[in-house]
């Protein structure tokens, strides 16, 4: 059977490929999916795609597979560490830490102002794939930047760095990188001035500096012979994913929920009336990650955060469901357990993803302000990753997101339309994008059946 485009989704455990045909055409068509473990122990990835591919023409049933391109989004090799460093917390750090979440960046450490020696020991210590600094307004505050660039330079490391900050620091900082040595990637301040953030430009440098990157993980230099495109992050793929959909049908947020973190990605500008009262300005798109959520390899965070008294009421043999619980349930029992888990993830996620209201007291009176993330004008919700797409009450789940009651909460509101990933594609048809963004586009819309 020959086919258009194979995406792999290369992740830290399991590989997953997608089968796509009739791309170029007004119908293409999600083919079929296989998945393997992934095997970066054994010292090549390539073993783990190609289990990934047989499986695949075990499901559809045919003795051989090819392709006319295959692309390819990875995690494995442990994602994109990546180390933060900006000037004052709420401002510059903030920003860039939003630009490289949004690229599928796993953040491993954030510092504001000037680094310390203890700070550079931990740098070490994470041996991060890249070095995100920021620091300064343009032709503002120009020391933080030039002082934290020196010290990582002192280290020795050749980490890739990402400046990101005041514009009238990038010819000094691109002469110390030379002169040690270091790659260097200068980008556009992602906070040029208050309240204006530039988050997208470090976004895709941040993805080109990642590809470079993987191709030294076990095994992917075959896997890049194999790719005629690029291989991006898989969260960062999501994201391109909710940035196209929002083109189409609006405003919207995903929740990836998954075994080891639940991701949230909302694509919306917020309401008029919140951004007039909005302390300082949020991206059009947004990703946070919530490592202690995941229904399986994090699953005892997620208990202990519901309580077990608590989880004995509706399971009262709950020590016997953890004692066996499997990362794919196989009894209705089961599923219940996982949906309690799912739904628990779900709702932490909007909370901490969600902007508030805040009521503020002075001598003139009350006054109300708002930080964080407007959702109130989103207009679709949609869910997507191994857990959400497969369990059998899973728009009921996400339903109760619109039944906040929080009235400080900007979550969105119940006017807000429940959507699944069905085919759980999301990430592939983020690569995909990259080269076929209408064929992409198409195919979301078939996945959410609408």
């Amino acid at each position: 059977m020959h086919i258009n485009v194979l995406v792999a989704e290369i992740g830290s455990t399991t590989t997953v490929v997608n089968a796509f045909d009739g791309i170029g055409t007004p119908c293409p068509k999600f083919i079929g999916q296989g998945q393997a473990p992934t095997s970066v122990v054994e010292g090549d990835v390539t073993v783990g795609l190609n289990g990934a591919i047989q499986d695949l023409t075990r499901n559809l049933d045919i003795k051989e597979l090819t392709w006319d391109d295959m692309l390819a989004t990875s995690s494995a090799a442990g994602g994109l560490k990546m180390t933060v460093h900006g000037l004052v917390y709420d401002m510059t750090v903030r920003a860039a830490k939003e630009a490289a979440l949004g690229a599928g960046g796993i953040i491993k450490m954030v510092t504001s102002g000037r680094l310390r020696k203890l700070d550079l020991k931990k740098i070490q210590e994470i041996n991060p794939n890249i070095i995100l600094v920021a620091g300064g307004v343009d032709y503002g505050e120009r020391e933080t930047a030039i002082n934290n660039i020196e010290m990582i330079l002192s280290m020795g490391l050749k980490t890739p760095i990402i400046y990101a900050g005041n514009i009238e620091n990038q010819e000094e900082i691109k002469l110390m990188c030379e002169e040690a040595d270091v790659k260097l990637y200068i980008v556009e301040n992602v906070y040029p001035k208050i309240d204006t953030l530039v988050v997208e430009p470090t976004r895709k440098v941040i993805q080109e500096a990642f590809e470079e990157h993987i191709i030294h993980a076990p095994g992917m230099t075959k896997v890049r012979d194999l790719v005629k495109g690029p291989i991006i992050p898989t969260p960062g793929a999501v994201m391109e994913s909710a940035k196209l959909l929002k083109e189409d049908l609006g405003d919207l947020v995903i929740f990836d929920v998954g075994g080891a973190t639940t991701d949230v990605h909302s694509v919306t500008i917020g309401s008029d009336e919140i951004n007039r009262i909005l302390i300082s300005p949020e991206p059009v798109a947004k990703r946070t990650v919530e490592g202690d959520l995941g229904v399986y390899v994090n699953a005892n965070h997620v208990i202990d955060k519901i309580g077990i008294n608590n989880l004995k009421i509706d399971f009262p043999d709950i020590d016997k469901i953890i004692e066996n619980y499997k990362p794919i349930p196989d009894s209705d029992r089961e599923r219940e357990f996982v949906e309690r888990l799912t739904e628990e993830a779900v709702l932490t996620s909007l909370d901490r993803h969600a902007g508030k209201l805040r009521n503020l007291y002075s001598t003139s009176g009350k006054k109300t302000v708002a930080e964080g993330k407007d959702l109130t004008s989103i207009k679709y919700i949609i869910g997507t990753g191994g857990a959400l797409t497969r369990l059998p009450h899973r728009e009921q789940i996400l339903k109760k997101i619109t039944e906040v009651s929080n009235k400080l909460s900007l979550s969105p509101t119940n006017n807000a339309k429940i959507l699944i990933d069905n085919d759980y594609i999301f990430a592939s048809l983020g690569v995909l994008s990259k080269k076929y963004p209408i064929d992409a586009l198409n195919l979301m819309k078939q996945s959410l059946q609408i």
